[in-house]
Formats: structure tokens, C-alpha cells, sequence
């Protein structure tokens, strides 16, 4: 079963997409990884989507990435002794430790970090950023406040501090018990939120270590602030554009998308663009034209996945949502204005900056342009190999060979990727026979078409990418 795109789709599984058959009729549609959201749900409803997930790739015999996303530290206001509130503009609002519910006048704020980190002048979000308060006063355990936009606030609702490194981990004690569920059932990608600096990567992958890969979700402007580091440390990069639009003003996000797109593409680092990408398919069975237009720019820009959240969660249209996304990047990819692009973007190292597995792929990439090689062939136990691949935008589709099932699921999410689990090999003769069988059994080419190889030597040694072989089929 071969994908006719190169881009991936992710689609979050929820109330509305949990059942196997759902899930593989989701999966036919287009999604090649399923997001497990660790905001909502029970341990059991995630091991059981889980299972449900490995048996799906048992019968489609193709590998199928699992995305664990914690929830990450979440910041909510307390509760209201007489229900929901309104706050009226220029009106004093005092925010304190007090766990009383609270009035029109003050309420509960359980977070002392907070507190240690406001000055007269900040501002804080409520609501996702409908109401918006100026600090006056404060201290390290109150807050007191002029309603700078008002309207109606209820309890626990979400608080956002722009402009301000908090004094907080992005792993939170629920996120340790989620982290050990999802590691404890196989997940290949953890999926950080909340990330405000690259020591928070190095947190997680402290813990994590090598049994799953990290994605990292940029919706805090302070990330935005250290992006290279923050990119560099990471596996994965994801544009979480729903928290990064509450903290900053909407007009700046598009820039910031396309800032984060060309750092991951320069660093090689895989890039998702997520969040009310087809959001009104929740509700209907066609999308806005300028949501079809918005997943198109991503696309263009060249981006790894697109991802579905509400949409195939909880929506009522979860598999059209999926079809219709397929269908999006299928027209973007055939047209020629796509390849153009995507030469466009390329970025290359700097001359004395890049080392024998650069080398390789970037002979790779002008191999298969001059000869219009019809596949790339990867051999790869980790994964670095085809990783390298992807990261050219090649004219030719990458099918990546591994003898490790996990490297097979991680790189569902990259770019042009099509993995196939096989048995090791020994020598490059096999190397070269092995490409050439399993491109023409997998329909990448047929007899008498070139195909270029590349591998590391020795075999089974990661992160060894030195050799390329151009082989006819």
C-alpha cells in the first residue's frame, strides 16, 4: 500500500474516531500517524487505541506511527461562588493564592509561579486570549489587576502570561504518569507542550532516552526566541498554532509559521503545521476555502505533516476531514509550481560545515535529477539515513529499508518516506539485489529503470552514511 504524496497526514483519535473500524477507515483515507491527545482520557482508553492501532498494522501489513501529546503545565483561574462572571473594562480584578471561589472582583489563581515571575505592567490572557488584564500591583502571592478587555470569564479557564518565561518544567507530574503509560505501550513520538526552552528537551530526553522520539510543540513566544536551539535539540518540530496565537497578536503567526518551516528544513529536522487546519469539516462535510488554501501553504512551503485535531477527534466528519486533506496535498504536490518551490527552499551547508553523510545525499540528489531515478533506496537502522534523505525534498520518492520495526513507525511522519521492515544485509551485493526486488515489488520501479542506493557501512551502524550505488533494475 503505497501513498500517491510525499507529505504525511497526522490525525488525532478521539470519541468520534476510537473504534477499529474507524480507526481503519481513517488509516485507507490517508492518516500515517494517529495522535494519541494525553489532555483527555483515560489510561485504559488510550492502551486500548493503542492496541487497536498495532492490530490495524498488522492487517494493513504497513507501519503506522503513534504520537503520545502531553498535556503540558495547564494554568487555570479557580472557581466562582455564584457561576460564570463578567468583568467590565477599566474595572479592578485582584488574582491571589486564596483557594476561596472567587466573585467579579477577585479569584483564585493556583499557581505561584506566576506570581514570581509578574511585574507592574505584564500582561495576562484569559480565556485563550478573550479577556485581557495589565498588572498594577504585585506580589508573591497576588496580583492586582485593570480589565483591559473584558467580558464573561467561568471557572478553570486557561491563562496565558505573553512575554514572560514562567519558572515552570514542561513535564508536570500527570505528564511523568502519561510519559511512562505511553513508553510502557511503544509510542514512537512524545509530543512536548509548553516548551519554553531548550532545557525542557533536555528534560524529557533525560527520561525518555532512546525509546521514543521527541516532537516538540512551539506555542510559547519565548521558544520562538531560542528556535535554533530549541530545533537543534529536538527530533521533531510541531506549529502549534493555537496557544501561539493567543499569546501573540494573529497577524504575526503566519511569518512565525513560515520561520519555524525554514529552520526545521535547514537544521533537517521533520516540521508538522497542526491546529484549525480544516476546522469547520467539525461540523461540516466541506472545508472553508481558505482553510483548503491554508493547508496548501504548507504544503508549498514544503513542510513533513499536516495535522487534524477536532476535526477527526471529535468531529462529525472525521474520515471526509482525512479524504479531503489527501486530496489537498495530492493536487499541491502535481502541481509544477510545487516542485519550483520546493527547489527554492532548498538550503545547502556552508562550506566547511558539512560532513560524509551530506556529501552522499547531496550527490544523491543530483544523481537521481540527472539520471530521473525512479526511486531513492535507503538502508537505515536508526532511521539518520533516510532522515538525510527526506531533508533534500528529492524528485524521487525515498523507500527506506530497516530491519527495526520502530524506525519503520517513526519515519511515517517524514516527508516522502515509504518504509519497509526487512531482514538485515550482510554486503553491498545484497544491498543492491535486495533494492531492486523490493522497489519493483512495492511498485517504485520496474525492470530496466534506475534506481540510486544509499546506506551506511559497516551495515546495522547508525549514523554511518557514506556510500551510494546507482543500480538498473
Amino acid at each position: 500500500m503505497r501513498r500517491a504524496r510525499n507529505a504525511k497526514i497526522v490525525a488525532t483519535v478521539g470519541p468520534a474516531s476510537s473504534s477499529p473500524e474507524m480507526l481503519r477507515q481513517l488509516f485507507m483515507a490517508g492518516v500515517d500517524v494517529f495522535r494519541l491527545n494525553f489532555s483527555h482520557g483515560s489510561a485504559d482508553d488510550h492502551r486500548a487505541r493503542f492496541r487497536a492501532l498495532r492490530a490495524l498494522e498488522q492487517q494493513t501489513g504497513r507501519p503506522i506511527g503513534i504520537m503520545a501529546d502531553l498535556q503540558g503545565p495547564k494554568l487555570r483561574v479557580g472557581t466562582f461562588a455564584s457561576g460564570p462572571v463578567t468583568l467590565s473594562s477599566g474595572a479592578a480584578f485582584r488574582l491571589d493564592l486564596d483557594p476561596a471561589p472567587g466573585t467579579a472582583q477577585r479569584a483564585s489563581l493556583p499557581h505561584p509561579e506566576i506570581f514570581a515571575a509578574l511585574v507592574p505592567g505584564a500582561a495576562l490572557l484569559l480565556d485563550d486570549g478573550k479577556l485581557r488584564l495589565e498588572v498594577e500591583r504585585c506580589g508573591p502571592d497576588f496580583a492586582e489587576t485593570r480589565v483591559v478587555v473584558g467580558g464573561r470569564l467561568s471557572e478553570r479557564k486557561g491563562v496565558n502570561v505573553p512575554g514572560v518565561v514562567l519558572p515552570l518544567t514542561a513535564l508536570t507530574p500527570k505528564d511523568r504518569r502519561d510519559l511512562d503509560l505511553a513508553l510502557e505501550f511503544g509510542a514512537d513520538w512524545v509530543a512536548l507542550s509548553f516548551v519554553q526552552r531548550p532545557e525542557d528537551v533536555d528534560e524529557a530526553r533525560a527520561i525518555i532516552g532512546g525509546r521514543a522520539l521527541i516532537i516538540t510543540k512551539l506555542e510559547k513566544p519565548a521558544a520562538i526566541d531560542r528556535l535554533d536551539e530549541i530545533v537543534e535539540r529536538s527530533d521533531a518540530v510541531m506549529v502549534a498554532r493555537g496557544d501561539l496565537g493567543v499569546e501573540l497578536p494573529a497577524e504575526r503567526v503566519p511569518a512565525i509559521q513560515k520561520r519555524i518551516v525554514r529552520a526545521c528544513r535547514r537544521l533537517g529536522r521533520p516540521v508538522v503545521v497542526a491546529t484549525q487546519m480544516l476546522e469547520s469539516m467539525i461540523d461540516s462535510p466541506v472545508p472553508t476555502r481558505a482553510e483548503a488554501s491554508d493547508v496548501a501553504t504548507a504544503i508549498y512551503d514544503g513542510v513533513d505533516a499536516v495535522m487534524l485535531s477536532a476535526e477527526s477527534a471529535a468531529g462529525k466528519y472525521p474520515v471526509e476531514a482525512v479524504a479531503m486533506m489527501n486530496r489537498i496535498i495530492e493536487q499541491v504536490e502535481a502541481d509544477a509550481a510545487y516542485r519550483t518551490q520546493i527547489e527554492a527552499s532548498h538550503t545547502q551547508s556552508r562550506p566547511g560545515e558539512a560532513d560524509v553523510a551530506e556529501a552522499v545525499v547531496a550527490a544523491m540528489r543530483s544523481a537521481v535529477a540527472l539520471l530521473h531515478a525512479r526511486a531513492i533506496v535507503c538502508y537505515t537502522s536508526s532511521g539518520h539515513t533516510s532522515l538525510r534523505a527526506a531533508r533534500e525534498r528529492p524528485e524521487a520518492p525515498v523507500l527506506s529499508l530497516t530491519p527495526r520495526a520502530e524506525t519503520a513507525r517513526r519515519l511515517a511522519m517524514v516527508w516522502g518516506i515509504h518504509s519497509v521492515q526487512i531482514e538485515d544485509v550482510a554486503n553491498v551485493r545484497e544491498m543492491t539485489a535486495s533494492a531492486c526486488k523490493i522497489a519493483r515489488r512495492e511498485n517504485f520501479a520496474e525492470a530496466g529503470e534506475t534506481i540510486v542506493a544509499i546506506a551506511g557501512m559497516p551495515f546495522g551502524a547508525s549514523g554511518t552514511t557514506n556510500l551510494m550505488r546507482i543500480a538498473t533494475v
